[in-house]
């Protein structure tokens, strides 16, 4: 692991210690950690639904009708034996 010399103010501080007794941190580093892991699962997420609503954007819209997904369905299981044989 680096290290990351940061400057708070007292009232940012104090905060964190509070949150370390209470939350069940061990340190101030761990629950800096928990919140960076927090802040890219956020982005992760934000990014994916931005792909998806690319997705649905483009093209030509289809009808999602149960033959249509049954279709599907079935394309994908052929898919996934040619793979798995």
């Amino acid at each position: 692991m680096t290290t990351l010399n940061i400057s708070l103010p007292e009232s940012m501080r104090a905060y964190i210690d509070q949150k370390v007794s209470l939350g069940g941190y061990s340190t101030a580093s761990e629950y800096i950690r928990q919140l960076i892991r927090e802040d890219q699962k956020a982005a992760a997420q934000e990014r994916l639904e931005l792909l998806l609503m690319e997705g649905i954007e483009s093209g030509e819209r289809i009808e999602g009708s149960d033959d249509y997904w049954a279709r599907k369905r079935a394309k994908l299981l052929n898919r996934a034996e040619e793979k798995t044989a």
